[in-house]
């Protein structure tokens, strides 16, 4: 049967990719852009496939609307996508207060309440699936990239707390966890700390130039990225999460080596701080 999916950003990258994916696939994708051009241009070439509505994840009233015109129009929802997100460099005492949240606006908040109203769709339903798009960034911290680290850690454990509340309902969660892809995230769409500090460029002034470096040059192909993701919304028993890349083998390797490396070498502490 033919699905719908409510992604939100698809104007580039993944999101963008994504939506070719599922219009190849035969089902009906429904996108959320920043500007009119945008979405008049996407609903001109893509009429009957899919719907381009123009919305700010950081704006409430902007995804009721939205979902209020998918269950109108369509009746129902398979399928969200909170694909929205923005990236910022900076070490944590360079970061502002203001910029921090404004990260959080988007990749957590944003995701948050796109979810809260699918779900009544879903439990109506009894079926649904949300992707969380987190990111490498999600499983293992780096300097530098502290505050987007944060944003992408919440993410994970709303995450993983939702994938059980919902699972009786017949909804599935699936949180993907992109390595570097080759869009415009660590290039024009990459925000950076206004106030940067001499003492933090041996840290986070390295991974400020290291983003520059690759960028346009990452391993992620956003085409086999975004249908290995329609697949999965196909598979009879999805993963909670979804690798994607060879780099980000290394994050979640490394992570592993370093909980169990802990655990290893705190085991008899942990065990002598009970009754």
């Amino acid at each position: 049967m033919q699905k719908i999916w409510f992604i939100t950003g698809i104007s580039s990258g993944l999101g963008e990719a994504l939506a070719q994916a599922i219009m190849q696939k035969g089902d009906i994708a429904v996108g959320t852009f920043r500007q009119e051009t945008q979405a008049q241009q996407f609903n001109q070439q893509h009429e009957g496939k899919g719907l381009g509505l123009v919305a700010d994840v950081t704006k409430p009233q902007d995804l009721e609307k939205a979902f209020q015109i998918i269950e109108k129009q369509f009746g129902r929802l398979d399928i969200l996508v909170n694909n929205a997100g923005i990236g910022f460099a900076g070490a944590i005492e360079e970061a502002t207060i203001a910029e921090s949240k404004g990260i959080f606006e988007v990749n957590l908040w944003g995701a948050m309440y796109a979810t809260q109203l699918a779900l009544p769709i879903f439990r109506r339903q009894g079926a649904g699936h949300i992707f969380q798009l987190s990111s490498g960034a999600g499983i293992r911290g780096t300097a530098g990239f502290g505050i987007y680290n944060a944003s992408k850690f919440a993410l994970e454990g709303l995450s993983e707390a939702l994938a059980d509340e919902v699972k009786p309902f017949g909804v599935r969660v699936t949180i993907v966890n992109p390595g570097p892809f080759r869009t415009k995230f660590a290039g024009s769409s990459l925000l950076h700390a206004q106030n940067t500090l001499p003492a933090y460029e041996a840290t986070a002034g390295i991974f400020r130039t290291r983003m520059a470096q690759v960028n346009d040059k990452q391993e992620g192909n956003p085409a086999k990225g975004a249908q290995i993701i329609v697949e999965t919304a196909y598979n009879e028993n999805p993963p909670l999460r979804l690798p994607l890349g060879k780099i980000v083998l290394g994050a979640f390797e490394g992570k592993i080596k370093m909980l169990q490396t802990d655990l290893d070498n705190g085991r008899t502490v942990a065990e002598s701080a009970v009754f």
